[in-house]
């Protein structure tokens, strides 16, 4: 790291002190996160001293990903607990590894607590990231039960985009004098990547989406629509004009998941279509491009989308697909994070 975020300047030396820290999500959270989790364990022990909850499987293996390249040479171990996998597998690994970290959504993990698969006599920090995902996509109840189930000193950094009831109250009731770290909007705006959009009506959207591909031959991109049943139409129209299409969405099983991840990755495919479930799990670090095919009705989402291009330091460009019935959303995308989006110029090639 040569130049830290915002947030990592303000909230790591907070997490290693020990504090409890309630931060909005900002670029480079993860890393906050992580880093302050590997300064605080003892990889000498073999116990599990740190709990991170996240809101979908995607992100969870994200996390543990980032966790395993951070703490590689301190030979840290770090398991991703998570459902779609075999129980009994799961809990085998839990006990013969013994990890130091345990990473996973809040079901699966107060479900391994529960079966002792894992001790949780040692564990001296919690961070929930995401939170008002996870207490949006019913965690609730898990997660004041795994704080049951910890130890009562247990450290606990808490990550969210907003501040809801809901999130408020796990702060107070969990929380010992956290320290509050706020990032104004302006910063979290994501640096290098240029910002675009494009007018035009429902109905002609999908024509502008493939003239723009004839366009741009070279590059593999991500597509956001706001519903499973239009992931599911998009990737259909596509397939049938010959375009290698990976599509993901809440309702498909993990295997398949890890497919269409694997695809994309891999560059086998060159069109990524999810909705905003999967919009903060998702890293593809080598795709520049991300079109709103549906311009997203989250003002928070907004930089979670465009934000998986241009990642550590590339150029990325988003372009945002607008009707006028979504004019006034764009407006407010822009006023919110004090941003300028220009009409797409023709020469949009120039650019990837």
């Amino acid at each position: 790291f040569e130049k830290p975020s915002v947030i990592q300047q303000r909230a790591i030396i907070p997490c290693i002190k020990g504090f409890d820290v309630k931060s909005q999500s900002g670029t480079g959270k993860t890393a906050t996160y992580v880093i302050s989790v590997l300064q605080r364990i003892n990889v000498m022990k073999k116990e599990t001293q740190a709990i991170i909850l996240a809101p979908t499987r995607e992100l969870a293996y994200q996390i543990q990903k980032v966790v395993l390249s951070l703490g590689d040479y301190m030979g840290v171990r770090c398991h991703a607990c998570i459902g779609g996998t075999n129980i009994h597998e799961d809990i085998e690994n839990l006990k013969s590894t013994n990890p130091h970290i345990m990473v996973g959504t809040p079901g699966h993990v107060f479900d391994m607590l529960g079966r002792r698969a894992v001790s949780s006599k040692a564990i001296r920090m919690l961070v929930l990231d995401e939170a008002d995902q996870m207490l949006g996509h019913g965690f609730k109840d898990q997660i004041h039960e795994i704080f049951c189930k910890l130890p009562t000193n247990i450290q606990a950094i808490l990550l969210s985009a907003t501040m809801p009831p809901d999130v408020l109250e796990v702060t107070k009731r969990f929380m010992q004098n956290p320290v509050n770290i706020l990032v104004k909007k302006e910063e979290l705006t994501v640096e290098g990547i240029q910002q675009f959009y494009i007018t035009e009506t429902e109905e002609k959207k999908l024509k502008s989406l493939c003239r723009l591909y004839e366009t741009l031959t070279i590059t593999q991109a991500v597509i956001f629509v706001n519903t499973r049943r239009k992931a599911e139409w998009l990737t259909q129209e596509l397939t049938s004009k010959d375009f290698t299409v990976s599509v993901l969405h809440s309702e498909m099983g993990q295997s398949e998941r890890d497919t269409t991840m694997k695809e994309f990755r891999s560059g086998s495919s060159r069109v990524f279509i999810t909705t905003d479930l999967l919009a903060r799990g998702i890293n593809v670090q080598h795709a520049s491009l991300v079109i709103n095919f549906d311009l997203s009705t989250s003002l928070e989402n907004y930089i979670h989308r465009i934000g998986r291009s241009g990642r550590f330091g590339r150029k990325g460009v988003a372009i945002n697909m607008v009707t006028e019935e979504t004019q006034h959303m764009l407006t407010k995308i822009q006023n919110f994070y004090d941003t300028k989006i220009e009409e797409l110029p023709a020469n949009v090639a120039d650019l990837l």
